[in-house]
């Protein structure tokens, strides 16, 4: 039970002051001029004043109520290195016993569980949802059993009591880490690119190492091991195989003693992508269908277009001195022997042997082709003659040989059976309602895939792997009709473009692949194939377990499965003969990126509120009652501050003056100065 006094003021304050000015003036007025009556006089105004203040007793019933403290536990992946998760729980446990025995206090405990994907440690954010969860008059500190590494600073609450950090960790605790500092999402082929690294020794790490083992690995390959100095950036260079992404990986194998080797891997996925596309187009002679072919390639800023038109065979005998023509010659010799590894296409568009070419250049061609490169023939009715780019040496190389048949009528291009599941022709727009070509040269298949069929379902377009490289045969001359719009036309563009990519071997139109798309810790992986079945895709995580997994048919030759990845890291994809590797988020996760137990991030804030950092190893502080704004943290102890909250049960207020009482006092006053000055 408490008792206070109030005020109630029957009128505005400040006509209550100017009563009390108004009474001061009339009793000094009074006393100058020698009334004998002017102290009652005072004294009857004061209590006239007093009542119009109106003061009451005020009687509360209070019930007082519990002090609370927050002991947050932090229980993310980068307490679990080491002793720290036992020593979290058993100080807690400790914590909160001693606690629940102190007089008027209660315990909440908060754990903080690992982020969502890779957020890290949401320490703050635990706290704020803590102190919105309780009356803050009521929270006599907080008490946080962490490493300190925390990755929401940012979200720290306005705190009304102590904030006190308990280390996990020990002083001996040392981590090595590695670090890439710069690895841009794209890089261009052939082309050398710089990454920057760094592996970095933390903690009390011991004496006397100044370097370090590193091991690369690309597309997850056996890794080649290098020595690199500890502390301080190395750069490294860097040359893409391939085009299409690259997993290149980079590791330190762990040392003895350290934390962790979770953060001793970076992994740097980058793809290739071609600075410029050199290719090289023949024209044997001026059609309506070299201006498709030219347009197409010229429409791609990223193609160097080397386009030569034979206008003038050797066996022209016109008259025209050699000094008067105005025409460049051709240089082929530059061309098809010293300069043909130059080119990533060549492309021979109705060409036939006229003696241009000897037999030799031709020959380097098809050795060309062997070694990586690539030769699309776009047939004309030459091909089925005797003069034939077939009766050549390029005959080795290319997938079908000509029947010296040539087919003269309407009919409609499709793709065949095979056509549906390679990606070159595999899901074309607008398929079976194209317009008709008119000329096919018929030609038997010798090796490759028939793709699509023209006239009576003979052959029109057949693709070939030789050795290293590809060959394309074209059986026709009309595609440029889809491009004028013939009957509703075709999509020869696009056609034309999957071609000319699917030669200088794009990734993403590959007729056999495993590849896999990541997001965030879910990817989808793709098997693309010319069979009709695959079997079981084996994963295998970056803990080296392995899980079978079935796929479902989406599309002709496309087959596809969802996987959920437990942990972050590098996982391997094996169907068949391929393979294929992908990053599911950071090879090193945010928790695991800095290690060290340390309170550097909280100490501005711990200081802010009186709080302290004291580590654990150093035995379990004593608690003990601080005043507000006192020092609540010492050698050995943390403070918490009583807050003396309570709960009002009930009030009772008592008129101190009530107004009968009032007028009693007032006019026995009033009446006794009045006598007093009448007698004299």
């Amino acid at each position: 039970m408490t008792g206070t006094i109030l005020f109630d003021p029957l009128v505005p304050l400040w006509l209550l002051g100017a009563g009390g000015a108004a009474v001061l003036v009339a009793v000094a007025l009074a006393a100058w001029r020698g009334l004998a009556g002017w102290a009652l006089r005072g004294l009857a105004g004061l209590v006239i004043l007093a009542a119009l203040a109106q003061p009451s007793w005020q009687q509360e019933d209070r019930a007082p109520l519990s002090d609370i403290v927050l002991l947050v536990e932090d229980r993310t992946a980068s307490q679990r290195l080491a002793e720290r998760a036992a020593t979290t729980a058993e100080s807690a446990e400790a914590l909160a016993q001693e606690i629940d025995a102190r007089p008027g206090t209660e315990v909440r405990r908060v754990t903080v569980p690992d982020g969502e994907g890779d957020e890290g440690t949401r320490l703050m954010t635990a706290v704020s949802e803590a102190l919105a969860r309780e009356p803050r008059g009521r929270v006599a500190g907080v008490i946080l059993l962490s490493d300190g590494r925390l990755h929401d600073l940012e979200r720290l609450p306005e705190l009304p009591a102590p904030m006190h950090l308990l280390l996990t960790g020990t002083e001996s605790d040392w981590d090595r880490r590695l670090i890439v500092k710069n690895a841009p999402a794209f890089a261009i082929l052939d082309e050398e690119i710089e990454l920057t690294l760094r592996v970095e020794d933390e903690g009390a790490a011991p004496e006397g190492a100044r370097t370090a083992p590193l091991d690369i690995s690309v597309d997850g390959a056996e890794p080649e091991r290098f020595e690199v100095p500890i502390g301080r950036d190395v750069t490294l260079p860097v040359t893409l195989p391939h085009a299409g992404r690259n997993v290149i990986r980079f590791s330190v194998p762990e040392a003895e003693g350290e934390l962790t080797d979770r953060n001793n891997a970076a992994l740097v996925q980058m793809n290739g992508v071609r600075d410029r596309l050199r290719v090289l187009l023949v024209s044997g002679e001026p059609h309506a269908g070299t201006r498709t072919w030219r347009n197409l390639l010229k429409s791609d800023s990223s193609v160097d277009l080397v386009h030569f038109t034979i206008l003038r065979p050797p066996e022209k005998q016109d008259g025209v001195p050699v000094s008067e023509l105005s025409l460049i010659a051709f240089p082929t010799r530059e061309l098809f022997l010293e300069k043909v590894e130059d080119f990533d296409l060549i492309i021979f568009d109705r060409y036939k042997r006229r003696g241009i070419l000897p037999s030799i250049y031709l020959d380097n061609v098809a050795d060309y082709v062997r070694g990586g490169g690539a030769v699309l023939v776009a047939a004309g009715p030459d091909f089925a003659s005797a003069d034939s780019l077939y009766r050549s040496p390029l005959s080795s190389v290319i997938p079908a040989a000509p029947t010296a048949r040539v087919v003269e009528e309407g009919y409609r291009p499709a793709v065949s059976e095979l056509g549906e599941r390679h990606p070159v022709t595999a899901g074309l727009p607008q398929a079976g309602d194209w317009g008709r070509w008119m000329r096919q040269i018929d030609v038997t298949p010798e090796a490759g895939d028939v793709v699509m069929d023209g006239a009576e379902d003979r052959p029109l377009l057949v693709l070939d792997r030789v050795e290293e490289g590809r060959i394309a045969l074209m059986a026709s001359d009309h595609a440029w009709l889809w491009n004028r719009g013939y009957e509703g036309g075709g999509p020869q563009l696009e056609l034309l473009r999957r071609l000319a990519h699917w030669m200088m071997k794009e990734p993403e139109l590959e007729e056999e692949a495993l590849t896999a798309e990541a997001t965030g810790q879910s990817m989808r992986i793709i098997r693309r194939t010319l069979s009709e079945e695959v079997g079981a895709v084996t994963v295998t995580t970056p803990s080296g377990e392995e899980t079978a997994l079935p796929l479902d048919e989406v599309a002709p030759g496309r087959f596809e499965a969802v996987y959920e990845g437990p942990e972050i890291g590098l996982y391997r994809l094996e169907q068949g003969e391929e393979e294929a590797v992908i990053g599911l988020g950071p090879a090193a996760p945010r928790e695991f990126v800095q290690t060290i137990a340390s309170g550097a991030a909280l100490e501005p804030a711990i200081e802010a509120v009186n709080g302290g950092i004291l580590r654990l190893e150093e035995g379990l502080p004593a608690l003990r009652n601080v005043r507000e704004g006192r020092p609540a943290a010492g050698r050995g102890w943390i403070g918490l501050t009583p807050r003396d909250a309570y709960e009002t049960l009930s009030v009772r207020q008592t008129p101190l003056l009530p107004a009968w009482a009032v007028l009693l006092v007032a006019s026995a006053l009033i009446l006794g100065a009045w006598l007093r000055e009448g007698r004299r």
